[in-house]
């Protein structure tokens, strides 16, 4: 009975030919991870070999048959000194006009997906068809091309001849364990549910069902759980940067790949990597596998860049669960020592002083006042700290725009500070104390500073035991305003940042202004990032120009989608969602794509955006940043693009 529903399906579908290979190896030669881009049927002629197909094992020897469905995984290993073999491509349709019950029995069957293999009693009738078959598609001419398919029927006909009289057994793909295998050879490349489901030859909403069924997990899910785990090892075992571990798990932009490590690993890449080098993660290599279910086990593995404030985190994956190391630590002892001489020597004379008053019968002289002039007192999350009241010896990791906006140079600060195209003349001499997720606390202490200022209140501990340290944890903060008037207060400079900030919104409503003028206020736009494969989505506080677009020319997303942006900030978006996401104009950062690519891609060349020349392009130096300084230089760049006084984009600056 399987056969003859399996034989009425075939004879309801539409059948074309794809393609006929023909190959001859040698031994030492092998095919491993072969993904089959079609359903298709595979006929040796010669020698033999190991021939797996999703891992069913298959011993050809002399004359053998193969069918699989499309995104299986064909592996040849050869026992002989040469192996001959042919591979039959088709694409099969059953039309949606056909009886409900044939519809049903597809369904439930999908034989053309099915696994099915034998020795042929009766090898030499079908070789002669294959042999024929694959001798007319090298002709390449339409009448040949007629022939193939007639050919090919005849071909189907005396295989299912030969497997009903053998009695052999069909065997239905274990749908999940394909997709886990794809998952775990491709996870550095872009992988959307409905791309994995048409390599696969099934519906999206079906793999997506049995998939979590089989699993437990969502598809999306998984795939970062096997990329956080593979990031993790090298963290762990090597010494690349976090920019270059990012990119070999599928991750363009470092800050995206921080916050989702972040997200899944509960710490950030930095302080994870920090921890290995201390043998501290061992919990989190043992469990690296965790997430493979036991039945499913043999597809087992086998294997911040952010500046400012980031709306909806409390902190950014910078130095959490950082300890100073023994070198930090010596040179911080050796701080508080001398430091501690420096009292008892000072306090020696204080008693002298005050001794020697005692006895002539006179007052000490008070130091108070002095003491209050040389220190001020700020409020701060982690309470009211005492600073120098003229720091001249500053480290900050986050809030730097505001410094150079206030014209304080500071003596260190993070290596993408240093990047910064919109104040980089400003921070010559300063010295770089490493990378946002994995500062060196060696290089902060040899600076010596008198005061720190940071955006990761995790890392006040640390930095307390350096100098006076303020925290400012990210959304503390929320605009240029109350950025300025703080580090106006915690600098002693006022009324420099009343002047500033006086500038700044007069420039702002000048370049609002003419936006104004020049586009319709209910016109859209999209903030984006090309990464590769998937297109970032950002919102008003994850810079991209975020701020500049939303904040400073107070224009607008796609209703559709302003909610979720605004909230989440950053949004994923595969092809196929692109152009929901997608405004009346776009901004988008890439180092790699013009104007003319986007025109000529088949996904991006369908939006308005791009069909009307529409689209802003710029390189993430100049988009990434988001302080005071850089989004004002963007407003005002975006604004003349806006208004024709600059020409558009046609390609990546």
């Amino acid at each position: 009975m399987e056969w003859n529903d399996l034989i009425k399906l075939w004879n309801h579908a539409s059948i074309k030919v794809l393609d006929i290979r023909h190959h001859k190896m040698k031994l030492g030669e092998k095919l491993h991870a072969y993904r089959l881009p079609a359903s298709g049927f595979l006929f040796t002629s010669r020698g033999s070999a190991k021939v797996s197909l999703d891992g069913q094992q298959h011993e050809a020897e002399r004359f053998h048959m193969l069918h699989g469905g499309k995104g299986m995984c064909l592996d040849i290993i050869l026992t002989e000194a040469e192996f001959e073999y042919y591979l039959i491509f088709y694409k099969a349709v059953i039309s949606l006009s056909c009886r409900q019950e044939i519809l049903s029995l597809a369904e439930r069957l999908s034989p053309f997906q099915l696994q099915y293999g034998f020795a042929p009693q009766y090898p030499v009738s079908l070789f002669h068809i294959v042999k024929a078959m694959a001798e007319e598609w090298q002709a390449a001419q339409p009448l040949e091309r007629l022939h193939v398919n007639a050919l090919f029927y005849q071909f189907v006909y005396e295989a299912f001849r030969q497997l009903q009289d053998q009695g052999i057994h069909t065997t239905k793909p274990e749908l999940a364990a394909q997709a886990l295998r794809y998952i775990h050879e491709h996870y550095k490349d872009p992988i959307t549910l409905d791309q994995l489901a048409q390599t696969l030859n099934y519906s999206a909403k079906n793999l997506s069902k049995v998939f979590k069924k089989e699993t437990g997990y969502s598809l999306i899910d998984y795939v970062i759980q096997v990329r956080i785990n593979n990031a993790k090892e090298l963290l762990a075992r090597t010494d690349a940067t976090i920019q270059e571990i990012a990119e070999s798990v599928g991750y363009s932009d470092r800050l995206y790949f921080t916050r989702v490590f972040k997200k899944y690993a509960g710490i950030s890449p930095g302080s994870y990597k920090e921890a290995s080098r201390r043998g501290e993660n061992r919990l989190y290599r043992s469990s690296r596998s965790s997430i493979v279910p036991s039945k499913l086990r043999r597809y087992n593995v086998y294997r911040h860049d952010n500046h400012y404030q980031c709306k909806g985190e409390n902190n950014l994956p910078m130095y959490k669960g950082l300890k100073l190391s023994m070198a930090a630590t010596l040179l911080f002892c050796f701080a508080l020592f001398m430091s501690a001489c420096s009292t008892g020597a000072l306090n020696a004379n204080s008693t002298t002083v005050e001794t020697q008053a005692a006895a002539k019968g006179e007052s000490a002289p008070s130091t108070t006042a002095e003491t209050q002039a040389q220190t001020r007192v700020i409020a701060t999350v982690k309470g009211d700290i005492e600073i120098p009241a003229k720091a001249e010896r500053i480290v900050v990791d986050l809030y730097l725009g505001s410094f150079i906006a206030l014209n304080v140079k500071p003596i260190g600060t993070p290596e993408l500070n240093l990047k910064n195209p919109y104040f980089a003349e400003a921070l010559a001499g300063v010295e770089n104390i490493g990378e946002y997720e994995s500062v060196s606390l060696e290089k902060v202490v040899d600076l010596q500073p008198d005061l720190i200022v940071t955006g990761n209140a995790e890392a006040h501990e640390q930095y307390s035991k350096i100098a006076p340290t303020i925290v400012v944890p990210f959304g503390e903060l929320k605009n240029a305003h109350e950025e300025l008037a703080f580090f106006g207060k915690v600098l002693g400079k006022e009324s420099e940042a009343k002047a500033w900030l006086a500038d700044y919104d007069k420039r702002i409503a000048a370049a609002k202004e003419k936006v104004e003028q020049a586009i319709p206020s209910e016109t859209t736009f999209s903030v984006m990032q090309d990464w590769g494969g998937n297109t970032g989505v950002f919102g008003d506080n994850f810079g991209r120009g975020g701020q500049a677009v939303y904040q400073a020319l107070g224009l607008k997303a796609p209703v559709e989608v302003s909610e979720q942006l605004m909230k989440e900030q950053i949004v994923e978006v595969s092809g196929e969602k692109l152009a929901d996401f997608a405004g009346d104009y776009i901004v988008l950062t890439s180092d790699a794509l013009t104007l003319a690519d986007l025109k000529a891609d088949p996904i991006w060349k369908m939006i308005d955006a791009v069909k009307n020349d529409r689209v802003y392009i710029w390189s993430k130096d100049r988009s990434w940043y988001f302080d005071p300084i850089a989004t004002l230089s963007q407003t005002e760049e975006l604004a003349a693009w806006l208004t024709g006084e600059k020409q558009e984009q046609s390609s990546a600056s």
